[in-house]
């Protein structure tokens, strides 16, 4: 019987296109864990140039694969300068009750009627 061999699986082989880059990159930053999107950005830098990025970023290509890699810890800045050079918008959105439209209350109290009574006084 033959040996079948395998390679080891790399999400970059399968990142073809600009469609699946956004969408791997929105899977990942749904996680709770700030690491799984840390190291789907690496594995999209894969995907591109890697030299390319390290040079439109300012920093060493082993820079990159470090602070991008499943032990990497990059900062904001860095995560921001990468995101610039693979041509992706960083935003944030409220999500959750802040995102329900807020009703106004309407003032029930004799306090606060007597206030509207003073204001609205010619």
């Amino acid at each position: 019987m033959k040996k079948q061999a395998f390679t080891a699986f790399d999400a970059a082989d399968y990142l073809k296109n600009e469609k699946d880059i956004a969408a791997y990159l929105a899977a990942a930053s749904e996680d709770e864990d700030p690491q799984v999107l840390v190291v789907a950005m690496g594995n999209v830098i894969r995907a591109r140039n890697v030299s390319k990025i390290a040079r439109d970023t300012g920093l060493t290509r082993e820079g990159v694969y470090k602070a991008f890699s499943a032990d990497g810890n990059p900062s904001f800045a860095t995560v921001i300068k990468v995101a610039k050079a693979l041509d992706l918008e960083f935003s944030l959105r409220s999500r959750g009750k802040a995102n329900r439209a807020v009703k106004p209350r309407i003032a029930t109290s004799r306090i606060a009627a007597k206030a509207v009574r003073r204001l609205t006084k010619p």
